[in-house]
C-alpha cells in the first residue's frame, strides 16, 4: 500500500504528528505541526482530507469532529521517500548519499558503529 501512496514534504509533517500520537482531532494536529509552517486550521483540515483520500489516514467521526489516525506505518514511508531521494539525486546509488551526509554532518561514534555493523551484515 505505501508504495502507491505519495506523501509530500508538507504532508509528512502532518503524518509525523499522528505517528507520534493518535488519534487526534484536526485542531489538535494544527496545534502540533511545526510553528514554522504557520498553517491555518483550514489548511491542516485540507491536508488531513487529502491524506484520508490517499489512504494514508483514517478518520472516525466523534460527535461533530473527526479523529485521525495513520493507516500506514512510518518505516515503509521513510523507505519509499529515501528510495525516491536516492533515485532523483544520486542516480540510484546509495554510497554517494552516505558520503554526502557524512561530509556535512558530525557522525557520532555510535553512528559510525551502526554503519559498520550494517555493512558487515549486508556482506553476509
Amino acid at each position: 500500500m505505501t508504495d502507491d501512496v505519495r506523501i509530500s514534504e508538507a504532508e509528512l509533517d502532518i503524518m509525523a504528528v499522528l505517528w507520534a500520537d493518535a488519534p487526534l482531532s484536526a485542531v489538535e494536529v494544527a496545534g502540533r505541526v511545526p510553528a514554522s509552517r504557520d498553517w491555518s486550521p483550514t489548511t491542516v483540515k485540507t491536508m488531513l482530507a487529502r491524506l484520508v483520500d490517499k489512504g494514508a489516514l483514517g478518520a472516525e467521526a466523534q460527535g461533530r469532529r473527526f479523529l485521525y489516525r495513520p493507516l500506514i506505518e512510518r518505516d515503509p514511508v521513510a523507505g519509499a521517500q529515501a528510495g525516491r531521494l536516492v533515485d532523483r539525486l544520486f542516480g540510484g546509488r546509495i554510497s554517494p548519499l552516505v558520503a554526502h551526509l557524512a561530509e556535512r554532518r558530525d557522525l557520532a561514534p555510535d553512528d559510525l558503529a551502526e554503519l559498520e555493523s550494517l555493512i558487515r551484515n549486508l556482506r553476509k
